[in-house]
C-alpha cells in the first residue's frame, strides 16, 4: 500500500514532483453518412454532420467526416473520393448502387476507401447508414483497419424492408408488422421468396462485422432485435439537438382568441401523411369549424412525377384552411414554428425519431402525432402533445377540433412539454460506447 505524500517530503528539500503520465493520444474517428447534409437535408445526414463537428471540437478526438454525395457533387475523372469542403471532409461521389440488396456495385470505390482507412488509421468507424456505400463497406473496414471498432447508428428499416425501409405495405401503405420471405414476396410479386431470403442473409453476413449498433429509439432497436440482432450489441442513444441560447426557457406563444394554427414542416409525401393533413381539412371546412388554419411548411419537388402532380391536384381543390407556405431552409425552422400553436406529425409509416419532433419540443410546441412507432414513444399523450389514429383523417379533424374549441388543453399541454437531449449530452453518450468497445479486446479480422 503506497504511503501519504506528505511522508516522502523533508524541511531540507521539497519533494519531487510526480512524473507526469504521458499524454494520451487523441482517439480517432471516421464518421461516415450516406448523404452530406450540404447537399441534402435528410434527418440522419443532419445528425451524422452535427455529431462530426462536436467530435472534431473536443481535443481528445480526431475527426474525420466521410459522405456519399452520387449526382450531387461533380465528379473527377479517376477519382472516387473528393475534398470540395475540407482537408477532413470527403465525399464519395461515385454509383453504382443497388438498393434491393444494399450493394455497391462501383469497383473503383473500395481500393480507394481502403487506402484512405489504412492513411487514417481511425480507431473508431461510425457509420450513418450503409446506403450509397454499400454493406460491403464493413468488411472493407474490417479488412483494412482491423483494430477499429464498427459503430453503426440505424435510421430506418432499410435492412429489415425492401419497400424503402419504412415497413409499410404495398401499394396501400398498410402498416407491416414484420418481414418474411413470404410477406415481402406479396408485396414485391416480380421477386420470389428465395429472393427475400437470400437477401436476409447477405445483408446479415455483414451486420455480423458491427461491433455495436445505435439506435435513436426503443421502437426502433426493438424491431432489429426481433429480426435478429443481439440485444447486447445495441445501445439506445436518443439524437441531440445544438444547444440554441434562450430555448431553456418557454418562448412567446401566439394568441388563441382568433383561432388555433397547426404547423406542418418537412418533407411533404404521402407516406408523410400529407394527404391525412388533406382530407382533415376537408372534414373540418365540411363541419364549418372555422377555428382552425393547418399551415404546411416544406418541399415536395424531389418526389415522383405522379406524387407531385398528385399533390399539386389536391393542393388546388383544398379550402381556405389548409394553407401551402412553400419550402424552407433549416435555419428558419425556429421563427416558423413560432408562429403556430402545434406541430403535426401523421406520417402512416413507423418513423424513428423524427428531427422535426425534437424541433417541436426545443421551441415549446406541443406535437400532434399518429399513435404508432418512434412517434407515440417521443411524444406522450397528454404530456408533450397528443396522438390520434395513424392514417385516419377523421381521428385527426375530431382532435383538432377539439382543441381549436379548447385551446386551453395546448396552454397546459405548453408546460409539461420534455426538453430533447442537447447535441453535448448525445455526443458524450456516444464516446462512452467508443471507450467502452475500445476498453475490450480488439475485434481482430472476421472470417471469411
Amino acid at each position: 500500500m503506497s504511503r501519504p505524500a506528505t511522508r516522502t517530503r523533508t524541511l531540507s528539500r521539497p519533494a519531487a514532483p510526480e512524473p507526469e503520465a504521458p499524454a494520451r493520444p487523441p482517439m480517432r474517428v471516421l464518421v461516415m453518412s450516406h448523404m452530406d447534409p450540404r447537399v441534402s437535408r435528410g434527418g440522419a445526414e443532419i445528425a451524422a454532420f452535427q455529431l462530426y463537428t462536436k467530435l472534431k471540437a473536443d481535443p481528445g478526438v480526431k475527426a474525420w467526416f466521410l459522405a456519399a454525395a452520387p449526382g450531387r457533387i461533380n465528379e473527377r475523372l479517376g477519382v472516387r473520393l473528393t475534398q470540395p469542403f475540407g482537408p477532413d471532409e470527403y465525399v464519395y461521389v461515385g454509383h453504382g448502387f443497388d438498393h434491393a440488396i444494399h450493394a455497391n456495385s462501383d469497383p473503383e470505390f473500395p481500393p480507394e476507401f481502403i487506402r484512405l482507412l489504412q492513411e487514417l488509421q481511425p480507431d473508431v468507424v461510425h457509420l450513418h447508414h450503409y446506403t450509397n456505400f454499400g454493406v460491403e463497406v464493413l468488411l472493407q473496414i474490417r479488412r483494412a483497419v482491423p483494430a477499429a471498432r464498427i459503430i453503426l447508428t440505424l435510421h430506418e428499416y432499410l435492412a429489415i424492408c425492401n419497400h424503402f425501409g419504412q415497413m409499410v405495405k404495398r401499394p396501400g401503405f398498410g402498416l407491416c408488422e414484420k418481414s418474411s420471405p413470404r410477406d415481402c414476396a406479396r408485396c414485391f410479386p416480380e421477386k420470389s421468396e428465395p429472393d427475400f431470403f437470400l437477401r436476409e442473409l447477405f445483408i446479415k453476413r455483414f451486420l455480423r462485422l458491427v461491433d455495436r449498433f445505435i439506435s435513436p429509439s426503443r421502437f426502433l432497436a426493438d424491431r432489429y432485435i426481433a429480426w435478429g440482432i443481439e440485444p447486447a450489441r445495441m445501445t439506445v442513444i436518443e439524437n441531440g439537438m445544438p444547444e440554441r441560447p434562450g430555448h431553456a426557457a418557454p418562448l412567446p406563444y401566439p394568441p388563441v382568441e382568433d383561432g388555433v394554427v397547426f404547423g406542418f414542416f418537412g418533407q411533404i409525401s404521402a407516406l408523410k401523411g400529407i394527404n391525412v393533413l388533406l382530407e382533415a381539412a376537408a372534414l373540418l371546412d365540411k363541419a364549418g369549424v372555422d377555428r382552425v388554419r393547418i399551415d404546411v411548411n416544406g418541399d415536395y419537388s424531389g418526389q415522383p412525377e405522379p406524387s407531385r402532380q398528385d399533390f399539386e391536384r389536391r393542393l388546388a381543390g383544398a379550402p381556405g384552411n389548409f394553407r401551402y407556405r412553400g419550402a424552407y431552409e433549416n435555419n428558419r425552422v425556429d421563427s416558423l414554428m413560432q408562429q403556430v400553436h402545434a406541430v403535426l406529425v401523421p406520417s402512416v409509416w413507423w418513423e424513428n425519431s423524427p428531427l422535426v419532433i425534437q424541433e417541436a419540443l426545443l421551441n415549446r410546441r406541443p406535437v400532434i402525432c399518429s399513435d404508432i412507432g418512434g412517434m407515440a414513444e417521443k411524444v406522450r399523450d397528454g404530456i408533450d402533445g397528443f396522438h390520434f389514429q395513424a392514417g385516419s383523417a377523421w381521428s385527426l379533424a375530431n382532435l383538432l377540433r377539439g382543441l381549436a374549441a379548447d385551446p386551453q388543453r395546448l396552454l397546459a399541454v405548453q408546460r409539461s412539454l420534455a426538453m430533447p437531449p442537447t447535441l453535448s449530452e448525445t455526443a458524450a453518450a456516444v464516446q462512452a460506447v467508443y471507450a467502452e468497445l475500445m476498453a475490450a479486446p480488439a475485434p481482430g479480422v472476421a472470417a471469411e
